[in-house]
């Protein structure tokens, strides 16, 4: 979801400048700033981006300058003053240092044209191409966003195939895992049967329940349909593909976790840490996809 874009034209004199930056968010969300008097553009420019992007938290600028010789500037000494009086009455209280000039004249407002650049051009022909070209800056911004996701599709595919080895190495250690625990456990049963009068039929009841709970066949067949669905998504799927593939990335960590939790040996535990690492590496690429 990160990208930068900018567009820029010119009517009877004046210009103007559009620049957008996006970079990642869970949902879309759209930050305008614009100059006095333009405030009414948020509105069209806000459907029009939702119309376009679903992730990013992105940040829209437009500036407008004269093109005509000897525009000039001005200190609004008012609003300047309406500053400073603040600033000194933080100051004598000690909440803040007294403040420089220069610091002081870079605040916006603070120096203006002294005229508007825009009051002789016409309101909706203006208004029309600066929206014509706010679209070609999302554009410009959606194949910035594009080539980035492109660069990312084989990093998350390397991801994938390391996650589908560790899963086919925890389906060949399952394979043999039910005999041999039993075999364990019948082992650890005669001891205990010699040592003391116990039920036998109770203790293979027992057996039975904890063969159950540390089964891990439905575990590995969820990791396997989660990386089927993964790769669909990776092989061209279209809209919300981020959101899908953060959900299916819980999912991977949740099917790790019960791994871990119902291991019965190191190596199987191994596993279900570095699935873990995997998939917190995966979800990181996957917020920067929309």
């Amino acid at each position: 979801m990160t990208g930068f874009a900018r567009t820029s034209g010119a009517l009877n004199g004046v210009g103007w400048l559009w620049e957008v930056k996006s970079v990642n968010g869970r949902g879309l969300e759209l930050r305008c700033r614009m100059p006095s008097g333009f405030d009414y553009l948020e509105d069209k420019l806000r459907k029009s981006f939702k119309s376009r992007f679903e992730r990013g938290n992105i940040n829209l600028h437009l500036q407008f300058e004269s093109r005509a010789s000897g525009v000039a500037y001005r200190v609004n000494h008012e609003f300047l003053d309406e500053l400073l009086t603040l600033a000194n009455r933080y100051v004598e209280d000690g909440q803040a240092r007294r403040p420089r000039m220069d610091g002081m004249l870079a605040l916006r407002g603070v120096i203006e044209p002294k005229e508007d650049p825009t009051a002789d051009v016409d309101t909706d022909t203006f208004t029309a191409l600066l929206l014509a070209s706010a679209e070609e800056l999302m554009d410009s911004l959606g194949v910035a966003r594009a080539e980035e996701g492109a660069q990312l599709h084989p990093i998350l595919l390397a991801q994938l195939d390391e996650i589908e080895r560790l899963v086919g190495r925890a389906t060949d250690i399952a394979k043999n895992w039910p005999k041999r625990t039993r075999e364990k456990i019948k082992a650890q049963m005669e001891l205990i049967l010699e040592a003391a009068e116990l039920d036998e039929g109770r203790l293979e009841l027992e057996l039975a329940l904890l063969t159950t709970k540390a089964d891990i066949s439905e575990e590995l067949d969820r990791l396997a349909g989660h990386i089927a669905a993964t790769r669909e998504l990776l092989d061209g799927a279209t809209g919300g593909v981020g959101r899908r593939l953060d959900f299916i990335c819980q999912e991977f960590n949740r099917e790790a976790n019960t791994l871990c939790s119902k291991a019965h040996d190191k190596e199987l535990t191994q596993i279900g840490l570095d699935l873990k690492v995997l998939v917190d590496k995966m979800r990181e690429q996957v917020q920067n996809i929309e």
